[in-house]
């Protein structure tokens, strides 16, 4: 389930998002949390099972999503936990077109893959 970030959930936050490679420093990752949670158009949410295990930021504007942090914890990668957060998002802002940043792109790429394969092995042959 998607979440919205919280302040007392911040350690947890900083810890998925260390994942990322641009979040290597520790003045860019508390860059990058502060703008979370100052800036209006940004949005960090995480994603709950039984404990929280992934992380996606989004910046908003009128038309698209820019997908700015993707980040699962190691133990629970190649579970599809990315996927549902995309598709998550793309349930709560269904009128947007998403779009990634060179860090999230690959990863973006790949669930649209995904889901156009899924779609295509559904479809039946015309007759």
């Amino acid at each position: 389930m998607l979440i919205r970030y919280k302040k007392s959930f911040e350690k947890i936050a900083m810890g998925l998002m260390s994942f990322m490679p641009t979040e290597k420093d520790l003045k860019m990752l508390q860059q990058s949390m502060k703008m979370y949670e100052e800036e209006k158009n940004c949005q960090l949410f995480l994603w709950k099972e039984e404990d929280i295990i992934g992380l996606v930021g989004v910046k908003l504007d009128a038309h698209e999503v820019l997908i700015q942090h993707i980040s699962v914890s190691p133990s629970h990668r190649n579970e599809g936990v990315g996927k549902k957060m995309i598709n998550a998002l793309q349930d709560m802002y269904s009128d947007k077109s998403f779009i990634s940043t060179s860090f999230t792109e690959g990863f973006l790429t790949k669930c649209t893959q995904e889901e156009l394969k899924i779609g295509m092995d559904n479809e039946k042959p015309l007759t």
